[in-house]
């Protein structure tokens, strides 16, 4: 996947987890702002996105796009402003996931939403490069792109978000192994059934949440 088409996605995969009502949107990592521009277009609609090229296109598209990465964004950012704040590919780009975590909530509304989308660590392809070859590369893109700083299997991902004091009300699995009848094949189907589903995970290249602070959950 190149560069561009990162900055393309509409990423239709994470509008399920889109809360019913929403009017002040962040989107953090906005690209070309595809996503953010799907959503109610009588809601106020930001983006941060580092790329001046992708950035220059969002502006066509969102009501105010910042042209830098998050850090350099928050002092432009009000506080407890955004009802939906949305992170799609981008937690696991963070020096420190968990500072994040803490700090983003500063942004939300007292009723916001967080959404986001995280590789899956223990998707097959991955396992089956460090089990069978004892090896792994990084690549341009996908679950070990090389500028990743940080990596999730579901109870990692989830036990960050709690303990960030996030509410997690929905947690979905992304984007699932396209791969004919093999082996591999097979030895997953094998692996999935004898768990009885608890190995379920590995059939998939990201986990997608919503999650509202305060926790427990009400």
């Amino acid at each position: 996947m190149s560069e561009d088409i990162y900055f393309r996605q509409p990423r239709a995969d994470m509008l399920p987890l889109l809360p019913q009502r929403y009017t002040k949107v962040l989107e953090i990592g906005c690209g070309e702002g595809l996503f953010s521009a799907g959503l109610d277009k009588t809601a106020e609609r930001w983006g941060i996105e580092p790329d001046a090229e992708a950035a220059a296109r969002a502006q066509s598209r969102l009501d105010r796009v910042l042209v830098c990465d998050y850090f350099a964004a928050k002092a432009q950012l009000p506080t407890g402003h955004f009802d939906l704040i949305i992170c799609n590919d981008v937690i696991e780009h963070m020096p420190d996931h968990d500072a994040f975590l803490h700090d983003i909530q500063t942004y939300l509304a007292p009723a916001g939403v967080l959404i986001a989308s995280i590789p899956n660590i223990r998707y097959f392809p991955v396992l089956w490069e460090l089990l069978v070859f004892r090896d792994f590369r990084y690549r341009d893109s996908g679950v070990l792109d090389r500028t990743h700083l940080r990596f999730f299997t579901a109870h990692s991902l989830k036990r960050s978000l709690q303990d960030a004091g996030f509410c997690i009300e929905q947690f979905r699995m992304l984007n699932p192994l396209k791969m004919r009848l093999t082996f591999k094949r097979i030895l997953l189907l094998a692996v999935t059934l004898v768990t009885f589903g608890a190995y379920r995970d590995l059939w998939f290249r990201q986990f997608g949440v919503r999650v509202r602070s305060g926790s427990p959950c009400a």
